[in-house]
């Protein structure tokens, strides 16, 4: 890891920071080296902060403690940057693309492709895992990996079967690995990082807190060629992935249920909207064409996109 990187991951660790401040200092020092020269007086007149965050700020870049915590997590854990090779690609194609992921597990796994988010209710229906099972298992059988939030419900239901079918999936959480969230899925949790992926933005002393969850949906549905929803009420935290799906340009879909659950109106409400009604497997796929085991996208001019030996990201979006 470069230099940058890792004043970026210290950049990232400070409380006085936020996304568009990082984004504002690397505009403005895209090596981060001026910032530790200027003292907090200087700090805020060149970000343009209020003093006590200019202090904050200097602060952090200036406490040893704190750097000392950084290079022990750095070697625990592996940790990337956006400025770094091996970052994901498909997430530097959004909108709001994190700074620093921290992984656990197979870190190979975020170049591998076709990928598919799953979302869904932490409550579902009875039906939900034969629903599951119909249209996921054949897709985690033909090597595309299963992208989720290690949530209860659909989520867990989604790295399982992964897991049970010798598949490959990513968990995408809301706390740092220190903090295990929820805590019904330590066991699942232990069980994606021996062998699957666990990737967060969040530093592994950070604990699971409310706006974290949206924030980490974007990268759910990011790390995705495209969303599912299982099940989901109208008013569900799964249609704000959705909406990030959309705003990321993915393909979203939706499976229906029956009208007597509730967990399926979100759904219906989807396709009402435009979202494509998935009753089988080949609803999903019918726009790929696998090719002696390597999946490739079919685009509109009915072209294929050279793709996707798991080494390489060449899909379009």
């Amino acid at each position: 890891m470069n230099k940058t990187s890792l004043r970026l991951i210290h950049l990232h660790r400070s409380k006085a920071v936020t996304r568009p401040l990082i984004r504002k200092i690397l505009s403005k020092d895209p090596y981060l080296e001026n910032i530790y020269r200027h003292d907090p007086s200087a700090l805020s007149q060149y970000l343009s902060l209020t003093s006590p965050r200019a202090f904050q700020l200097y602060q952090d870049l200036h406490n040893p403690q704190l750097i000392q915590t950084i290079k022990n997590d750095c070697q625990t854990y592996h940790v990337i940057t956006i400025l770094d090779s091996t970052y994901p690609p498909l997430l530097r194609t959004i909108i709001d693309p994190p700074y620093v992921l921290y992984l656990l597990g197979n870190e190979k796994l975020l170049t591998e492709l076709p990928s598919l988010s799953v979302v869904g209710t932490r409550n579902p229906s009875p039906e939900a895992k034969r629903k599951m099972n119909k249209i996921i298992t054949p897709l985690i059988l033909e090597n595309w990996v299963i992208v989720s939030g290690m949530a209860k419900g659909i989520d867990g239901i989604a790295h399982q079967l992964a897991i049970e079918n010798n598949g490959k999936t990513i968990a995408v959480v809301g706390s740092g690995f220190q903090h295990v969230y929820p805590k019904q899925h330590v066991n699942l949790f232990y069980e994606l990082a021996r062998k699957q992926l666990i990737i967060s933005e969040y530093p592994p002393n950070i604990p699971a807190r409310r706006h974290h969850f949206p924030e980490r949906n974007r990268l759910i549905s990011g790390l995705g060629t495209g969303t599912i929803v299982v099940e989901a009420k109208e008013k569900s935290g799964s249609l704000i992935t959705v909406d990030q799906a959309l705003d990321q340009g993915r393909d979203v879909y939706a499976i229906p249920g029956s009208p007597l659950f509730e967990q399926t109106s979100g759904c219906h409400k989807m396709i009402q909207d435009g979202a494509k009604l998935v009753q089988n497997t080949h609803d999903i796929t019918e726009d790929w064409t696998n090719n002696q085991g390597k999946w490739c996208r079919i685009l509109s001019d009915n072209t294929e996109c050279k793709l996707v030996n798991g080494t390489k990201n060449e899909f379009h979006v």
